[in-house]
């Protein structure tokens, strides 16, 4: 008998907010875990996190077991004993490096990467029993959105094969700007830059979102540095023609956007 095909997977875009999300539960968290639970035949999951940059092309980790990187500090020492034991997929790994380099991009695997909070903290929200394979890709040094992007098309087939793509990063992410003992409501730059942000989301309008740098209100507040919102144009690659919807609106210490996002067919 013919095995059935799994259905196409979702592509979701979630912004992993602090670590300290990995020691609470709340409304993000069941939102994400609900959400997850309503996908199936999902059986692995490729994440493209923040948090990991490498030189001149991408990397997806290729260890049977990657393990843990507790990549901050100053945090309670509960933080860094949190677990999360999902297998890693080596011929998942081969496979992304081989549908990069078929569409003329530099990428090969990295065997020693373990997965860093931009990848576990919103892992474990969605799937906490940790039975999933995961393959963590990295952002390559330098990029452009649009090379994202390109990356996320290249990758969109193993949506067909049962995989689960997601970027973990933030719409809107400045440390700086943070209210660490606090929870206020966000500033007018804040909520300006994500509303202007989801007029393109929402809008499927890639040139819109390509032009945020010299378009979007509050840019330089939102995204001084930009390695929280790159992961969204590489879901916005992978996950075209799709129409988004949102899964969790919210903030966390005031102005750091908790936004998670879902493109479904």
């Amino acid at each position: 008998m013919t095995q059935p095909l799994p259905s196409l997977q979702p592509v979701a875009f979630v912004g992993h907010g602090s670590p300290m999300l990995a020691l609470k539960s709340g409304p993000w968290h069941a939102a994400l875990k609900d959400w997850a639970a309503r996908q199936p035949g999902v059986r692995a999951v490729v994440v493209a996190s923040a948090h990991w940059e490498t030189p001149g092309g991408f990397q997806a980790t290729a260890s049977p077991r990657p393990g843990l990187l507790y990549d901050f500090s100053g945090f309670p020492p509960a933080l860094y004993q949190v677990a999360y034991d999902a297998p890693g997929d080596p011929d998942l790994a081969a496979r992304i490096v081989h549908l990069l380099q078929s569409e003329g991009l530099t990428a090969g695997p990295d065997m020693k990467r373990p997965l860093d909070h931009g990848a576990w903290v919103p892992l474990r929200a969605l799937f906490p029993e940790a039975g999933l394979p995961v393959v963590q890709l990295s952002l390559p040094r330098p990029r452009t959105p649009e090379l994202l992007a390109r990356a996320g098309r290249a990758l969109a087939p193993l949506r067909e094969e049962g995989v689960l793509i997601l970027a973990s990063g933030g719409l809107v992410h400045n440390l700086r700007r943070l209210a660490w003992d606090g929870e206020p409501d966000p500033e007018p730059w804040a909520t300006a830059f994500e509303a202007w942000m989801m007029t393109g989301i929402e809008g499927k309008d890639l040139e819109r979102l390509l032009g945020a740098p010299d378009h979007a209100p509050g840019y330089d507040q939102a995204a001084p540095t930009s390695e929280h919102l790159d992961p969204l144009y590489f879901a916005l690659g992978a996950a075209d023609p799709d129409a988004p919807s949102t899964l969790f609106e919210g903030w966390q210490h005031g102005n750091l956007s908790l936004r998670a996002l879902a493109w479904t067919r």
